[in-house]
């Protein structure tokens, strides 16, 4: 690497949060972007935190080894579950925080294992939302490498998702970033068919934990499982009855190998943030839609005044 590569770049200001995109190709544009990144860091007194792929950690791991300001974090637990990163990040860096030490993050989702489309496009929704999550604080930089092998389009909905972009080892704004992007910015696909519907009102949680299971039987989901799927799907059908209109409609079919479950009401989620970071223990309310994203393997929230609230449940089934 050159030294013009190597050329440190300004933290940002103790007020602020970075969120930068890395696009590169290959093993050794990552390395090279990745490790100028640490090692500014390193040059500037801050810490880092690293969260990519087992793969990438062992290519980053074998240059620099972990120490008390380069931590790389085991995040197979979250990486497939878009609404569990944000907590995760904010757990993350909040030791180095609390010591008031300036902190900056490697963060890549696993693109090549995505399991489903609506993996992908989740996974693009919380790459916005990091925005939102961490628009009051605390101040840190977040570096996102994503590999250009990809398509085209794919590319272009991650820059719009992206303050600035690093060429070169070097930070600038990005033109094609959207800081406007509305909660509902990707539609839903349409439901597999076939589905099946069933309306739901006060005192049909019982019928509708029945519907769910005979469903999930029939794909061979049953046990812990079931039971967690019947816990959050309780909590969102109970959140429709007290806040959608007094009723709700359930669907449910298979795609992708998972079991969906959706849920239809009147209501409005008027904040996307909702569930993704961890309640605190004096918090009142707000806690259950949190739950229903650790028990779930994929969330879709969608929610605008005039069309309501849609929540998917995903839960993968045996292979």
């Amino acid at each position: 690497m050159t030294s013009s590569e190597t050329r440190a770049t300004p933290s940002p200001s103790q007020e602020d949060y970075k969120h930068e995109l890395y696009p590169y190709q290959g093993s050794e544009q990552f390395l090279e972007g990745t490790l100028g990144f640490i090692r500014e860091a390193r040059d500037g007194g801050e810490a880092v935190v690293v969260a990519v792929p087992e793969e990438k950690t062992a290519l980053l791991r074998a240059e620099i080894p972990d120490d008390d300001t380069l931590r790389y974090v085991e995040n197979s637990s979250v990486a497939h579950r878009p609404g569990r990163l944000i907590g995760a990040w904010q757990e993350w860096i909040q030791a180095h925080t609390a010591e008031g030490r300036p902190v900056r993050g490697i963060g890549e989702s696993p693109w090549g294992e995505v399991r489903s489309s609506a993996e992908a496009e989740e996974l693009r929704s919380h790459e916005w939302l990091l925005n939102k999550a961490f628009s009051a604080g605390p101040a840190w930089w977040l570096l996102c490498p994503y590999d250009t092998a990809g398509e085209g389009a794919a590319l272009e909905r991650m820059s719009s998702c992206h303050p600035t972009i690093r060429t070169a080892g070097r930070s600038e704004a990005n033109g094609t970033y959207d800081p406007q992007a509305p909660f509902d910015f990707i539609p839903l696909s349409h439901p597999c068919d076939p589905y099946e519907e069933f309306v739901y009102t006060s005192g049909d949680l019982p019928a509708l934990r029945e519907k769910i299971a005979t469903c999930a039987e029939q794909l061979g989901l049953d046990d812990r499982r079931l039971r967690e799927l019947h816990l959050a799907a309780t909590e969102v059908a109970a959140n429709s009855i007290r806040h959608g209109g007094g009723q709700g409609v359930l669907r449910t079919w298979s795609e992708e190998h998972r079991l969906v479950c959706e849920f239809r009401d009147t209501g409005y989620i008027d904040d996307p943030l909702k569930g993704r970071s961890r309640p605190t223990r004096t918090q009142i309310g707000g806690r259950g839609l949190w739950l229903v994203h650790q028990l779930c393997d994929l969330v879709e929230i969608r929610s605008t005044p005039v069309e309501g609230t849609t929540i998917r449940l995903h839960t993968e089934l045996a292979y």
